[in-house]
């Protein structure tokens, strides 16, 4: 029988097992050591990290992501996209301390940068950083790729923003204004544009606003997203944040949470099908885009799948235990701290 959440305080949460019903395969960048290392010092040389965001740092390990989500890149083209997650995860956690003005004004900085490269002067170290990996993306991504990075990048600061109202106010949205919000502040949208840039596509924007395309990235964004959610649950809920699939479904289902997790879980398998039933119904559009086009959902894929076994790999949520919780599929539940 379905329980208030608040009366729901298990001693363990269980996930779901979404890697072997994930069906793509897993694939590494044979730079991913060289380049990763140098996207470290790149970011706490620039930012300069202190000793505990060091140690995060080196525990995202941000270059594996990178590694199994961009793996036919070459060196150079890998390269920043190493950058950009490891900056991507920096950016997320500083968010995290802000409220909505100092999201905006944080957002007015990276965007400037990224709309007038040349002349904006940035004055702060997430906006040097900025110019420094879109300087080096420009130099051959396409103008399509480069105006989707920036259109769903400011569309992340939106979402991002609201967030923070939320935050500081105590609401929790109902499931499918989280949804459409949660597509944003994953961050998912401006890596779908890496993938164009990573694999040197030109797509043209018809292509792009089809919508089954659109739909594939909706279905690839939905697992990467919804999967975080239940991963990083623990991890939150302990420090009191509600930004987080799993309460929203506790609070509009009514549900424990255990029957959150599944409900969150089973919602992650149907992203799988309706990725894979897209993806045949991709119609065409002649032999040369069809072939970037399918390189591009291959590149979905590699996320999808990348994703959830980073998530094990990481730090970042289950500290040095994640290979041991991928095994067991379940963790004990932290206590909340005051």
């Amino acid at each position: 029988m379905a329980v208030s959440p608040a009366c729901s305080r298990p001693d363990m949460i269980f996930f779901p097992d979404l890697i072997t019903d994930c069906p793509f395969p897993v694939c590494h960048n044979p730079h991913c050591e060289t380049a990763s290392a140098e996207s470290k010092r790149w970011l706490i040389t620039g930012c300069k990290l202190s000793k505990k965001k060091r140690n995060a740092l080196h525990g995202l390990k941000g270059g594996l992501l990178t590694s199994m989500c961009y793996p036919r890149a070459d060196y150079d083209h890998f390269r920043v996209c190493c950058d950009w997650i490891n900056y991507l995860f920096h950016l997320d956690d500083i968010c995290d301390d802000m409220d909505d003005r100092t999201t905006v004004s944080t957002a007015s900085e990276i965007l400037g940068a990224l709309r007038d490269p040349h002349s904006f002067r940035p004055s702060s170290a997430v906006g040097r950083m900025t110019q420094s990996f879109w300087s080096r993306l420009t130099r051959t991504a396409s103008p399509g790729a480069q105006r989707r990075f920036i259109e769903t990048f400011e569309l992340f600061f939106r979402a991002v923003t609201q967030q923070a109202r939320d935050r500081e106010s105590g609401d929790i949205p109902d499931l499918e204004s989280y949804i459409a919000m949660r597509r944003d502040t994953s961050g998912c949208k401006p890596c779908w544009a890496l993938i164009e840039y990573a694999y040197d596509l030109d797509l043209p924007d018809w292509v792009m606003e089809d919508p089954t395309v659109r739909g594939l990235e909706e279905a690839a964004n939905d697992l990467v997203t919804w999967s975080n959610d239940i991963f990083s649950f623990n991890r939150e809920q302990a420090s009191g944040d509600t930004h987080n699939m799993i309460v929203v479904v506790q609070t509009q289902q009514k549900l424990d949470l255990q029957s959150a997790i599944d409900y969150v879980g089973e919602l992650c398998m149907g992203c799988v099908d309706r990725f894979q039933r897209l993806r045949e119904q991709l119609p065409s559009w002649g032999p040369e885009i069809d072939e970037q086009v399918q390189v591009y959902v291959e590149g979905l894929g590699d996320w999808m799948i990348g994703n959830l076994v980073w998530s094990f790999e990481t730090e970042r949520y289950f500290g040095k235990t994640g290979p041991d919780v991928r095994k067991a599929l379940s963790v004990a539940l932290l206590p909340r701290r005051k």
